[in-house]
Parts: structure tokens; C-alpha cells; sequence
């Protein structure tokens, strides 16, 4: 009797351990999965920068990598031979048409006009004279006094000397001329170079290197390549005399350097690129533009009004397409697929898929799935919350979010 109640009691004891051991085990499991859940945040919205899909107008640009060219490239030569006894220009200096440049030693071109006057006034004397004899003859004639021979010689020798005049005077003419030559002018307006010959020294007019390069930066072009799928609408366009705005932005795409219009298009296509070069102008009134430099330009062909406008930063790539998330009333989001329109900065045209006034998420899309919970916050207020947040160590966090364009997207 004895032995039977102590395997009783044995029995009782196991089977409260085991109900203890199923008890504890079930809350650690559920303190666990608790924990897990906790750090995968799991159940929590996601947060996100949303913004409002709108109705407005946008701009067809076609945008191209361009090269700045001077209108004109002029490089400055003398016409004569002498020596260059005077610099008159700074390097870099903005000259006018006809100011001039350098000068060089006249003096061997002074000595040659006036042997040229000498020539020519011998010979007008010689002309006169001649003129003279010409009407005695012609007088001694009609008294029958003279042959008639040597009046027709005289004649003769009346028009030599007139001959010669005249080439007296072309010789004048080129001496003068030479002389002018002494004084280097600027054929065009623009920007001057480094300078390429020192005073003192001898120069020519077969030199190749010239005395500085001038070149005309007011206006300026611009020349850039566009594909050739795209030239029916330039060229429909240019022959309704219609103006087509090009803007000229830095390398980077941050900062517009010009505006100008499109002047000419190039009259064959490169079948290497499949491309058109295209030239527009620019007042460059600020000499903002310079020869050389590289810009991408970005021509404006026309304005399409009424369409769909959403972030660009709101579009997305995947296996299913071109999609973007849209906030639905129940702050979930839903995978919306679109057919994308043209493209203007950091705004882009929706031709299907979502409608004016839906909201669409522009941050945080990379933790979405479709009908996700999200908390959603407007662009400035996600600015102002990364601002005023402080980095580890203390100092706040000044990296911007995407923020709203000044239209509203």
C-alpha cells in the first residue's frame, strides 16, 4: 500500500512538470516570434513621400550633347613684310571691327608711295605737254602746214602718256594700300587670344602662325546631334517659320547657361550615329558660352496641354513594365502599371494609368509590395523632419528629399 501511494505521487509530479515544461516552452516561442517581429517591423506601415498627381502642360525637349562654336574664327595675319614695331591689344581683350591691332615699321612703305607720285606727276607732265603739241599739229594741219603723219604720231604718243597715268595711278593706288597694311585691324568683332608674336620682331604675310587668334563669341552657336527619328517634327516645324527655343545647360544638367533659338539644320544625316547635326544661336550677351566648351542642349519642340504629371522619381522598371504605386484611401498602395509620355526635367507625362489628384509614392518604394500599409508624408515635411534630425553624433542630417516642383508634381 505504501509503494503504491509514492508511484501515485511519482506520477502526479511528472505529469505537472510536463504540463510546466508545455506551458514555458509556448511563451518562450511566443516572446520570440514577438522579438523577430519587432526588429523586422513586420505588421508596421511603411513610411513613405507621397505626391499628388496633377493636370498641366508639358514641353516635348529632345535633349543632345552639343559643342559651343565661335560664329567666326579669325586668325590675325599681317598682309606685308616689315618689322612689328607696336602691340596694340591685350590678351583676352574684346575688340571692334576695324581697331587696331599692331602696327608694323612703314617707313619702306612710305618711300615707295612717294616714288609712285613722282612717277605720276612726271608723267602727267609728260601728258600735257604732249596734249599741247597735239592741237599745234592739229592747227598746222588745217594751214596744210604739216603732214599728216606726224600728227596721227602724235596722237599716238598723247594716248601712250595716258596709258601710262593710269598706271602711274594703280601703282599709287597699291602703295597707299601697302601702306595700309602696316596698321593690323581687327576684321570682326570678338574675344582676342593669347598672343602669338612679340614686338621687334620680323613678320610675314606667309607666315602660318599669325599674330593672335580673334574669335566672335556675340552671338555664338551651339552644334549638337539629334536622332534622325526625331528630324520630321524639327524640320515640320521650320518650314511653318516657326522659332523653336534651345537652351544651352552646364556638363551636369544643373544649370542653365543660355537660351537661344534654333537656327539651321544640317543638310544630310551620318549613317555611322543615325544622327543630324543641328545649329542654334545664342546672344551670349553675358559670354556665358565659350568656344569649345561642351553643354547639352535641349530643344524645345512643342508644348502638349492636358496631360497627367507625375515626379519622375514616382516611375518604375520591372519584369511587369513601367508601373508606379498609387496611395489608395485606405493609406495601402496598389501597383499601378502606365504608358508613359514625354519627359521635361524631373517631370513626366502619364498617358495611362493613373488620373489627376491620386496620390503616387516618390520615396520609399523600395520596401512596397502590392497592398501594403504605408504612412504617408508630403515632400516639404519630409525635408523639414530629415533637417531638423540629428545624425549619429549629434549633428542633424541635411541630405534632401525629393521635393515637389514649383508647379505642384
Amino acid at each position: 500500500m505504501k509503494n503504491r501511494t509514492i508511484w501515485i505521487a511519482v506520477a502526479v509530479l511528472a505529469m505537472v512538470g510536463a504540463a510546466a515544461a508545455v506551458f514555458y516552452g509556448k511563451q518562450e516561442t511566443q516572446t520570440s516570434n514577438a522579438g523577430r517581429s519587432d526588429r523586422n517591423g513586420a505588421g508596421r506601415p511603411v513610411p513613405v513621400v507621397a505626391a499628388a498627381a496633377r493636370a498641366g502642360d508639358i514641353d516635348v525637349v529632345i535633349n543632345a550633347l552639343g559643342t559651343v562654336t565661335a560664329r567666326n574664327t579669325v586668325t590675325i595675319k599681317p598682309r606685308v613684310d616689315g618689322q612689328l614695331v607696336r602691340i596694340a591689344f591685350r590678351e583676352g581683350q574684346l575688340v571692334k571691327a576695324g581697331e587696331v591691332l599692331a602696327e608694323i615699321d612703314p617707313r619702306t612703305f612710305l618711300a615707295q608711295l612717294d616714288q609712285a607720285n613722282g612717277q605720276l606727276v612726271r608723267d602727267q607732265a609728260l601728258l600735257a605737254n604732249a596734249r599741247l603739241d597735239l592741237e599745234r599739229y592739229r592747227g598746222l594741219l588745217a594751214k596744210d602746214s604739216i603732214a599728216a603723219q606726224q600728227v596721227d604720231a602724235q596722237g599716238a604718243l598723247v594716248r601712250q602718256y595716258e596709258g601710262q597715268v593710269l598706271t602711274d595711278r594703280a601703282l599709287v593706288d597699291n602703295a597707299r594700300l601697302q601702306h595700309g597694311f602696316t596698321r593690323v585691324t581687327a576684321p570682326v568683332p570678338g574675344r582676342l587670344g593669347l598672343r602669338l608674336v612679340d614686338a621687334g620682331n620680323m613678320v610675314h604675310a606667309s607666315d602660318t602662325g599669325g599674330l593672335v587668334v580673334i574669335t566672335q563669341t556675340q552671338p555664338i552657336a551651339v552644334v549638337f546631334a539629334i536622332p534622325a527619328d526625331n528630324l520630321s517634327a524639327v524640320i515640320g516645324k521650320l518650314q511653318a517659320n516657326e522659332t523653336l527655343a534651345v537652351e544651352a545647360w552646364d556638363r551636369e544638367g544643373k544649370a542653365k547657361l543660355a537660351t537661344g533659338k534654333l537656327l539651321t539644320v544640317d543638310n544630310q544625316i551620318d549613317t555611322t550615329t543615325g544622327t543630324v547635326k543641328l545649329k542654334a544661336e545664342f546672344p551670349n550677351a553675358d559670354n556665358a558660352l565659350f568656344p569649345n566648351q561642351f553643354v547639352n542642349a535641349r530643344l524645345r519642340v512643342e508644348t502638349r496641354h492636358g496631360l497627367t504629371l507625375v515626379p519622375v522619381a514616382a516611375i518604375q522598371r520591372g519584369t511587369q513594365g513601367t508601373f508606379l504605386y498609387v496611395v489608395k484611401e485606405d493609406k495601402s498602395v496598389n501597383l499601378q502599371p502606365v504608358v508613359l509620355g514625354p519627359v521635361s526635367g524631373d517631370i513626366v507625362a502619364v498617358e495611362k494609368g493613373v488620373a489627376p489628384g491620386e496620390q503616387v509614392v516618390i520615396d520609399g518604394v523600395d520596401k512596397l509590395r502590392q497592398d501594403a500599409k504605408v504612412e504617408v508624408s508630403l515632400p516639404v515635411a519630409r525635408e523639414a523632419e530629415q533637417k531638423t534630425t540629428p545624425r549619429k553624433g549629434g549633428r542633424p542630417n541635411h541630405r534632401k528629399a525629393p521635393t515637389e516642383s514649383k508647379d505642384g508634381a
